[in-house]
C-alpha cells in the first residue's frame, strides 16, 4: 500500500508537466520548461542538504552551477515552439520518476513515520545558524589566504554562492567580485552584476560596467549574451 500511495503521489506531482506539455507546451518553449527543470534542481539540492545527504561546500559548489545554467538559459533567444523541442521534457517525464524512484530504493524508508513539524522546523532553524557560523569560519579562513590564488578564488566563489543562498545578494556580489579580481570569469561578471543589480533593483553603474566587460570578454556564442544585452537595454 505505501508503493502504491507513492506511485500515486508521483503521478499526481507529474500530472501538471504532462498536462502541461500537451496543451500549452508550444506557448511555453523550452526556455520556460529548461528554467523550470533547473528550479527543481534547486529544490532537491536544498532537500539533501536538509536531510544532510550533502554538506554545505558540496550544496553550495553545486547550486552556483545550477545558477549558472539558469543564467545561460535566461539568455537564449525563445525559438518558435516545435512540437519536436518538447521531447527532453517527455524524456524527463519519464526518466525523473525512473531515477528518483531508484535513489529512494538505495536509502528511502517509506515505513518510518513522518517527523513532527515543530522538530522539522526547528532543524531548519538550526541548519540555518550552522550555516552562518560556517560562512563567519569561511571568512576568517580567507583572511588568511593569498587573495590572488586559486584556492582564495574559490573560496570566495563558494562563500559568494553561500550569502546568495541566504538572500544576501549584495554580500554575494562583494565575494564574487575579490573572485574575479583573482582570476575574471565572463561568466561570473555577468552573474556578479546580475546579482549587484539584484540587490538595487536596477542596473547601477558598477554592474553596468562588469555587464559590458562581460560582454566584450566572453566568446561571441556565450549563450547569456542577450539576457545582458537586454539589461543593458533597460530590458
Amino acid at each position: 500500500m505505501i508503493w502504491l500511495a507513492i506511485a500515486g503521489l508521483a503521478a499526481l506531482a507529474l500530472a501538471p508537466l504532462a498536462f502541461s506539455l500537451v496543451r500549452t507546451g508550444r506557448a511555453r518553449g523550452r526556455r520556460e520548461s529548461a528554467l523550470a527543470l533547473h528550479r527543481a534542481q534547486l529544490a532537491e539540492l536544498d532537500r539533501d542538504l536538509a536531510d544532510q545527504r550533502i554538506g554545505v561546500p558540496e550544496h553550495a559548489a553545486a547550486v552556483l552551477e545550477v545558477q549558472r545554467r539558469m543564467l545561460a538559459e535566461a539568455g537564449r533567444e525563445e525559438p518558435g515552439a516545435v512540437p519536436a523541442g518538447r521531447s527532453p521534457l517527455w524524456a524527463a517525464l519519464v526518466l525523473v520518476p525512473v531515477g528518483a524512484l531508484a535513489l529512494y530504493l538505495v536509502g528511502g524508508s517509506p515505513e518510518l513515520p513522518a517527523a513532527p513539524l515543530a522538530a522539522r522546523i526547528a532543524a531548519a532553524e538550526a541548519r540555518a545558524r550552522k550555516e552562518i557560523v560556517l560562512i563567519d569560519e569561511l571568512k576568517v579562513a580567507l583572511t588568511k589566504l593569498d587573495p590572488m590564488s586559486d584556492r582564495a578564488r574559490k573560496g570566495y566563489i563558494l562563500l559568494g554562492n553561500a550569502e546568495a543562498r541566504l538572500g544576501n545578494m549584495t554580500d554575494a556580489a562583494a565575494a564574487w567580485q575579490k573572485a574575479l579580481v583573482a582570476r575574471f570569469d565572463p561568466t561570473l561578471a555577468a552573474e556578479t552584476a546580475e546579482a549587484m543589480t539584484e540587490a538595487e533593483g536596477h542596473v547601477t553603474p558598477a554592474a553596468g560596467a562588469l555587464f559590458r566587460r562581460a560582454l566584450a570578454e566572453a566568446p561571441a556564442n556565450a549563450p547569456w549574451r542577450a539576457m545582458v544585452e537586454r539589461r543593458l537595454g533597460g530590458g
